[in-house]
């Protein structure tokens, strides 16, 4: 049986919290890197109202920008038996609105006032700290201990026997171009009761769905029943994928991956079996389970009712080794509507006081579009092997020293001499450059300093700087959306002398007499011609290092986030009383080759302007339509919903100054009819108007 999904706005949960004086209620997202991750103080993971409310705060979306969303909601379970009775602590299950005040299986607050705490690794951020772990820290505080919410009077349904578990959760995310499509989950988890935990599980329980939010007319349960999903335990992987909801819009994969679990000087994973058997400890087991949304079906595809069906989850696992117990590719009554557990352990005993920290990682990767049609054809070892690639960085990442996986500092593994197994290291490439980006009619200056060329590697300790790549999409490339997939490398600079890169050296592009622009100093520029006036072009440098062979370290590449800039290029701004103002495309044809894919994502473009001007556009009545307030300075597009959709990060975006984007609609937001239009431009700094027309035809 499988029970259909209505979402329920957030924004009504909300509303809820405040009539009932929630003031530890806080969430963050997380989007250093490619990745928009949606995190909260309740311990759940995800945007549940992102299908309802698509341009509102990511929930699981990668690329980032590009309405391709990977999860419903998540959230961590804890299981034990306590004084021979069965007891599960969740943050998050099955509910068909998502987080809600006082919800059974949300069982985890924070204390008022405990918001999320940020830390950066990046000196340039504003929550710079020198006991940051990544790029985007999230630090989250929250306990199962309460039966009543805090700050409120509701009490937690059907919670009223808490482990007392105290946890403190942080997040780990980075923007390198080879690490940005991951966050990394560190839950320390504590036993503040007076009993002991015995044969204690963890795991992440998750509803994933990938959807692309921008595109897809499903509410309710259809938004639901269109996956794939699947079970990687070479990298103790849950997974899920698009099969047929948004076809050429979703070629894309969400993952929850489990990375280990310490408990007294043990790592406890499959990877270590042998020596946790040598020390007289159970081996460790990691579980895959799914089953059908909220369901009494029969098992094993039943949501689980009680603590007892909970812990039997988390504990005994499918895993998928028998196609004649579970084949949710192929058996129709399993297909899409799924939501998923992942577990690991036993941890024999958590005496109180004692602390565990237990890891997972939320990972996104494209799916190779091998030219199946369904799920099982879809998704096949080549569709996986970016995926396959993005768990080893998320799993590379999070072993740092610990290169034989077995929870001990051996020799040779030290690589920063300071006796200490260190996690969550990455190698680092060259700094990203400072970049300055121009947009002139009919061309892009690009301008760069050369601070990459001073980086030090940590591991290696070398400076291994080797050159700069420039990317750039393709007119037209904006409605796949994803530009920072569809760029392509147009050039490269890299030093000469050995057998990496070009070996064309950094003269043709370097600047005889350093240039300063708004306090900065650039040593580098090129210039893109020939580019077409009013088309998107993503912009995007970075430098490269020549990696280390005898670390095993290959060639690494600064973050494409950082520096991606969407450029458009078009005229300069202009109070010549000489030079007409002028409309492209003219006539309009509705549905032209730059328009979106709805009626309120078109544009058309008015060139020539001045730089502080007033558009207004009349019809042959005199009555007017529209009007639009144009400063060359501050313009980025966010005045319609093509730019929104299609026109990357808002805080990223160069226009030329003399040109601004109309989406053909009334005041009122209005498709306005076929016909001819006037338009008159006031210039506000003069006070010289000038008259136009424009055509919109079918």
């Amino acid at each position: 049986m499988k029970i259909s999904r209505v979402l329920i706005l957030v924004g009504i949960v909300i509303k809820g919290l405040a009539a009932n004086a929630q003031a530890s209620f806080d969430h963050k997202v997380v989007e250093v890197g490619n990745m928009g991750f949606y995190v909260t103080n309740a311990l759940t993971l995800g945007r549940p109202d992102v299908r309802n409310s698509p341009s509102g705060e990511p929930s699981m979306e990668y690329p980032l920008n590009s309405g391709i969303e990977h999860l419903f909601e998540a959230g961590l379970w804890i299981g034990a038996i306590v004084d021979g009775q069965y007891l599960v602590s969740t943050s998050a299950k099955d509910a068909a609105s998502g987080y809600t005040t006082g919800q059974t299986g949300f069982e985890f607050s924070a204390e008022i006032g405990n918001t999320i705490q940020q830390r950066s690794s990046l000196t340039a951020s504003d929550f710079f700290n020198f006991d940051a772990v990544s790029h985007a820290d999230m630090l989250i505080d929250a306990s199962d201990k309460n039966v009543i919410v805090p700050g409120t009077t509701i009490a937690i349904s059907e919670h009223t026997q808490p482990l007392n578990a105290d946890v403190h959760l942080e997040s780990y995310a980075w923007n390198y171009s080879f690490a940005d499509y991951f966050v990394l989950l560190n839950y320390s988890i504590t036993n503040n009761s007076t009993n002991t935990w015995d044969s204690v599980w963890c795991g992440l329980w998750s509803d994933l769905v990938v959807r692309n939010v921008n595109v897809s007319t499903d509410f309710g349960s259809a938004f639901f029943s269109q996956g794939g999903y699947g079970y990687l335990g070479d990298y103790f992987t849950n997974y899920a994928f698009d099969v047929d909801g948004d076809p050429g819009f979703t070629n894309s994969y969400g993952a929850f991956q489990f990375l280990g679990i310490e408990w007294r000087d043990q790592f406890i994973h499959p990877n270590n079996n042998a020596n946790l058997i040598a020390a007289g400890l159970p081996a460790a087991n990691v579980n895959s389970n799914f089953w059908i949304f909220n369901s009494t079906a029969t098992p094993p595809y039943n949501a689980p009712a009680n603590d007892v069906e909970r812990y039997g989850k988390l504990q005994d696992g499918l895993n998928y080794a028998d196609p004649g117990i579970v084949d949710f590719l192929h058996d129709p009554s399993t297909t899409g509507g799924l939501t998923n557990l992942l577990s690991a352990g036993p941890v024999i005993a958590i005496e109180p006081g004692e602390t565990i920290h237990l890891v997972f990682a939320a990972v996104c990767a494209k799916q190779i579009d091998n030219g199946g049609v369904t799920g099982a054809e879809k998704d096949t070892p080549e569709a996986q092997a970016t995926l396959v690639d993005h768990l080893s960085w998320s799993k590379r990442t999070y072993l740092g020293e610990d290169q034989n996986e077995n929870g001990v500092l051996d020799v040779g593994e030290d690589l920063d001499a300071d006796d200490i197994l260190d996690r969550y290291i990455l190698p680092e490439p060259p700094a990203t450059p400072k970049m300055k980006v121009i947009a002139n009619s009919q061309s892009i200056e690009i301008y760069w300093d050369n601070k990459a060329e001073f980086s030090v590697d940590p591991i290696s300790k070398e400076i291994d700087f080797e050159g700069y790549r420039l990317y750039r999409t393709q007119p037209g490339d904006d409605f796949k959306l994803n530009l920072l997939g569809d760029a392509n490398m147009i050039a490269q600079w890299d030093l000469p002398g050995n057998n990496l890169g070009y070996n064309n050296g950094l003269q043709l592009v370097a600047l005889t007499t350093p240039e300063i622009i708004d306090a900065d100093t650039f040593y580098y520029k090129y210039t893109l011609d020939n580019v077409l006036n009013g088309w998107q072009y993503l912009i995007i440098l970075t430098a490269f290092d020549r990696g280390d062979e005898n670390l095993n370290i290959e060639s690494l590449e600064s973050s494409f986030i950082e520096n991606a800039v969407s450029v458009f290029p078009g005229t300069l701004a202009t109070s010549d009383e000489q030079t007409a103002i002028g409309v492209y495309p003219n006539p309009y044809r509705i549905n032209a080759a730059w328009d979106g894919a709805t009626s309120t994502t078109r544009k058309i473009i008015f060139y020539h302007l001045p730089a502080q001007c007033e558009i207004t556009i009349f019809t042959l009545g005199g009555d007017i339509v529209a009007t639009i307030k144009h400063d060359g300075d501050t313009y980025n597009g966010n005045d319609i919903a093509w730019f929104d959709t299609y026109g990357g990060n808002e805080n990223a975006r160069e226009f030329s100054g003399g040109e601004h984007a109309w989406d053909i609609l009334s005041e009122s937001k209005q498709t306005i009819t076929q016909g001819i239009y006037l338009f008159n431009v006031k210039d506000l700094e003069t006070g010289t108007n000038k008259q136009g027309r424009l055509v919109v035809i079918e």
